[in-house]
């Protein structure tokens, strides 16, 4: 096959996916990226170093995988799951001359990524994550990498731009949820461009953004059960257009009593009357100090 000098193209994304009688996937999420100036914003957001190590998720037809691998050098390394086995030969032609990129098949929702992350990377040093992900995976895959504590410097990632919005949302907003406090509990947010659908092929239905997600060295609230706090957080999300109280209550789960509740609301200061979504990240811990004592 013959393969272009700039993968980042409209041409050469044609030509690959003609040559080989490929047409992207809806199933799996499949939009290419074909901007070089979006490609290369992503790649510098990623702030990488020769010798860095890449986890990338998803690498299509290496477009980005081509970059990140270029960007670390012959002494880095870019370790890619794809799900789609059809793009594993065209990714051996995309990415020829680049042995420090290497393509790993399976979907990462049901790969080990400790016993992964073990195996290809020197845990000794950290990893960037950097990729343009099916979007349907995007909060699955966020809570796997923050939840298992791997060795992650930061998380750059093509997302929908309503789960950018969702991320870097505040309290009292629409877009706040459980989900954001979660992925603000474990990480700097930042919500850094948006990305026209123009950019990829096929154009995708929605508008879509980059986010880098920086874990933190330590929780930026401290509470004596983490487990419980996001408890809290869920319950209190889980009946939004409920008081505290109610959705509290309401939470099989979290099995507090409603005069543990009262108690728990008038020792952290939060009026009864309030609706989990005006919470800040510091009130829920708040609340699930006090219901801890309480306990």
């Amino acid at each position: 096959m013959i393969i272009p000098s700039n993968l980042a193209s409209p041409a050469a994304v044609a030509q690959i996916l003609r040559q080989r009688g490929i047409s992207p996937r809806k199933r799996y999420g499949q939009n290419f990226l074909v901007d070089g100036n979006i490609l290369a914003r992503i790649v510098d957001s990623a702030e990488l170093t020769e010798g860095a190590q890449v986890f990338e998720v998803g690498a299509g037809l290496g477009v980005l995988t081509r970059a990140l691998a270029e960007r670390v050098g012959d002494r880095g390394r870019v370790v890619s799951v794809e799900i789609d086995r059809d793009l594993i030969a065209v990714l051996a032609d995309t990415l020829a001359g680049l042995p420090q990129a290497r393509i790993v098949a399976g979907d990462v929702l049901a790969t080990d990524l400790d016993a992964l992350f073990t195996k290809e990377f020197d845990l000794a040093k950290p990893v960037s994550v950097t990729a343009n992900i099916p979007y349907s995976i995007t909060s699955p895959l966020i809570a796997a990498l923050l939840e298992r504590k791997l060795p992650i410097a930061r998380i750059v990632l093509l997302v929908q731009r309503e789960v950018a919005l969702r991320l870097a949302a505040a309290p009292g907003t629409s877009d706040y949820g459980a989900f954001t406090v979660f992925c603000q509990y474990h990480t700097v947010v930042e919500n850094l461009f948006t990305v026209p659908r123009t950019v990829f092929i096929p154009a995708p239905d929605v508008t879509s953004a980059v986010v880098r997600l920086t874990p933190r060295q330590s929780p930026p609230v401290d509470v004596p059960d983490e487990a419980e706090l996001f408890a809290v957080i869920r319950a209190a999300f889980g009946q939004r257009r409920k008081t505290l109280p109610n959705a509290l209550l309401g939470d099989p789960a979290l099995g507090w009593t409603r005069e543990r509740i009262a108690q728990a609301l008038s020792v952290a200061g939060i009026a009864p009357i309030r609706r989990g979504e005006t919470l800040s990240l510091a009130e829920f811990a708040a609340v699930a100090r006090a219901g801890h004592e309480r306990a």
